[in-house]
């Protein structure tokens, strides 16, 4: 594996530069610190103060708007009415477990079972997703009975103790399980992807045969279908089917992480799997089913769960909950009666129309992908030989929050813009994206 590059700019805070605050930020900031510790971060470096949230806008404690460009989490937008109501509405009458007989979770499942196809049956509930994720691996695992986990070679997965050990995204001294492996990420931007599909499934087979061979064998490969933490390649579409051949031919488990490219952000399909064409065996989602409220799913195949459910029991006291149910009912009706999936293919193609425009004008942008509401833009230092940017990336996230913009960058090299704003995202929002990002690279000279 190549080495990471690391930007001399960073897309967060350094602790070290309090001083430099305005006054009252510096001390939430301080106070953070002490009460909170030094695990977590703060993006950018200088820190954005966020009170309230509506639709695709942001707003501080004095009323400054802005453009929420980056959280796909509020799926519906911030403070969706429907979902506000419906969960205040059923904390207002119960909250429990899964463990008694209810309607909710049952009509919530009957209604988007159908919507996977390919023989996906059964839904099971957790509160995030990574938890869900840790939850297809023991299935995976316990059916098969390997632990080989296959993943590209950026991908993230979660944050549990388990699913962090095959998130690589989380940095070179994040540790791997020694029953993981990696396989590059379909880069379309530097490969021919006629054969892409191909060569995937030739690099899962290798990775396959070395998990034999040291005695793990293979349980699982896990993609997220716009290979968002690898710098978002969301075509050529079909290359998935090959390697989900090569994985079943394996005896392994296809999983398909809709935690990112889920309910209707490709805009060409409710699921980002759909668009490869292929009938995954275990799908999971995260918190977008809820728009921020902890809830999460496993949707799979009944034969992976059958012998499970006779040895072991599976119980989450808050996966599932009502009033979870309540909020994955309510943005499930909200994205289809609002056409939120129709609203992404159509903003998403006008934002990347507006992106390509900029990349007439400015060298520093190789290449502008993606679908629907998710979309790269990665930098280059030079076009013929498309080495990576970072720092000219890590300087137009900069610039953009300036501007009032929030985004931030992914890949390897930390070199492609990433967007992925609520679905609710408007063609006034993309364009005003597009004019700041146009005014950002001015300013840089890029």
């Amino acid at each position: 594996m190549t080495p990471r590059h690391v930007p001399t700019m960073v897309n967060g805070f350094d602790p070290a530069k309090t001083a430099g605050l305005e006054p009252r930020i510096r001390q939430a900031v301080e106070r953070r610190a002490k009460l909170l510790g030094p695990a977590y971060r703060l993006m950018y470096a200088e820190p954005v103060e966020i009170a309230r949230g509506e639709g695709s806008k942001l707003f501080d404690s004095e009323g400054r708007d802005y453009l929420d460009a980056y959280n796909n989490v509020p799926s519906v937008g911030h403070a969706h009415p429907r979902v506000v109501e419906a969960v205040s509405r059923q904390m207002a009458l119960l909250c429990t477990h899964t463990r008694y007989v209810g309607d909710g979770i049952l009509d919530f499942a009957e209604a988007v079972l159908p919507s996977f196809g390919g023989g996906i049956e059964h839904l099971m509930f957790t509160c995030t997703g990574s938890e869900a994720n840790d939850l297809a691996l023991r299935l995976a695992c316990h059916h098969t009975g390997k632990r080989g986990v296959i993943i590209t070679s950026e991908a993230y997965h979660g944050n549990s103790f388990m699913t962090a050990g095959f998130s690589p995204s989380l940095g070179p001294r994040s540790p791997l399980g020694t029953w993981v492996r990696r396989v590059p990420a379909p880069d379309s931007y530097r490969m021919d992807p006629a054969g892409m599909g191909a060569r995937m499934a030739a690099e899962v087979q290798a990775q396959i045969d070395d998990l034999e061979r040291h005695g793990d064998g293979l349980a699982a490969f896990y993609a997220d279908s716009v290979f968002s933490s690898d710098g978002i390649y969301s075509d050529p579409v079909g290359l998935l089917a090959p390697v989900a051949e090569v994985v079943r031919r394996a005896g392994g488990v296809f999983i398909a992480d809709e935690v990112q490219s889920g309910f209707g952000r490709t805009g060409e399909a409710l699921w980002g799997f759909q668009r490869h064409g292929i009938a995954p065996d275990i799908v999971t989602m995260g918190k977008p089913m809820g728009n921020g409220f902890p809830v999460a799913a496993v949707a799979l195949r009944p034969e992976l769960v059958e012998r499970f459910g006779r040895e072991m029991r599976y119980f989450n006291t808050f996966g599932g909950n009502n009033v979870a149910i309540a909020a994955a009912q309510a943005v499930w009706d909200v994205l289809h009666e609002e056409e939120l999936q129709a609203n992404a293919a159509r903003v998403g193609r006008h934002l990347r129309a507006g992106l390509r425009e900029l990349m007439a004008r400015h060298e520093g942008i190789g290449d502008v992908r993606g679908t629907g509401l998710y979309t790269g833009v990665e930098f280059v230092k030079n076009r013929e030989t498309k080495a990576p940017d970072g720092d000219l990336a890590l300087a137009a996230v900069a610039g953009l929050r300036a501007r009032r913009v929030l985004i931030s960058a992914t890949g390897f090299h930390s070199n492609t813009l990433k967007i992925r704003p609520p679905l609710c995202f408007s063609t006034a929002d993309a364009d005003r994206l597009v004019t700041e990002l146009g005014a950002t690279l001015d300013a840089l000279g890029a």
